[in-house]
């Protein structure tokens, strides 16, 4: 099927997506802020609302140089600790042009484990450092097979390199996630989560 265009054969003129393309709805349901604090936790509204749950981040800067942002979820109780096996590899490039790397990264993958995930390390504390990016959690509510997720993140090394880091992986339980909570590896920090429901 093809998209019509405007006379001028721009895409301006469309206003919607036509009957047969499926759009993807989001409903921002939470966000929180983070001003010197050590967790951002979102612990209500991840249910069977939605299939998938997108969290955005926003100019995350720790308050310690070189830290880790993290994440893990709650599978019923009261801890953060849901076993999960994930994989991580990243991109990197200096300011000063010398150094680039692509790698999979085995110190920072998980197998069976109940640790919070690393999304993004080693990021910087200045004032111009931050990271930025999203994780997608699909059908937490789900009891009979894993919860599935993945996480794409750009930020600032504390040497002032571009970081690009992808993390992919699947809580491996019965029981619904139903929560999640973001941190740095140690510290306060501050920034901008919000959570969606994607329809």
């Amino acid at each position: 099927m093809a998209i019509k265009v405007a006379n001028n054969q721009s895409l301006t003129a469309i206003t919607a997506l036509p009957s047969a393309v499926s759009g993807g709805a989001m409903t921002l349901l939470s966000t929180q802020t983070a001003s010197g604090s050590s967790t951002i936790t979102f612990d209500s509204n991840i249910d069977d609302t939605y299939d998938e749950y997108v969290f955005k981040f926003y100019d995350l800067n720790p308050a310690t140089d070189e830290k880790d942002f993290m994440f893990n979820g709650r599978d019923g109780g009261s801890s953060y600790d849901a076993t999960k096996t994930t994989t991580h590899f990243k991109a990197y490039h200096d300011e000063a042009d010398t150094e680039t790397s692509f790698s999979y990264d085995t110190g920072r993958d998980l197998a069976q484990s109940t640790a919070f995930q690393i999304l993004i390390q080693d990021i910087g504390n200045g004032a111009d450092e931050s990271a930025a990016g999203e994780l997608h959690l699909f059908d937490p509510s789900n009891t009979t097979f894993v919860k599935h997720f993945y996480s794409r993140m750009s930020g600032v090394y504390f040497q002032n390199y571009s970081f690009n880091l992808y993390t992919a992986g699947y809580f491996n339980v019965t029981a619904a996630i139903d929560g999640i909570q973001f941190k740095f590896d140690s510290g306060d920090f501050d920034g901008t989560i919000k959570m969606y429901g994607v329809t």
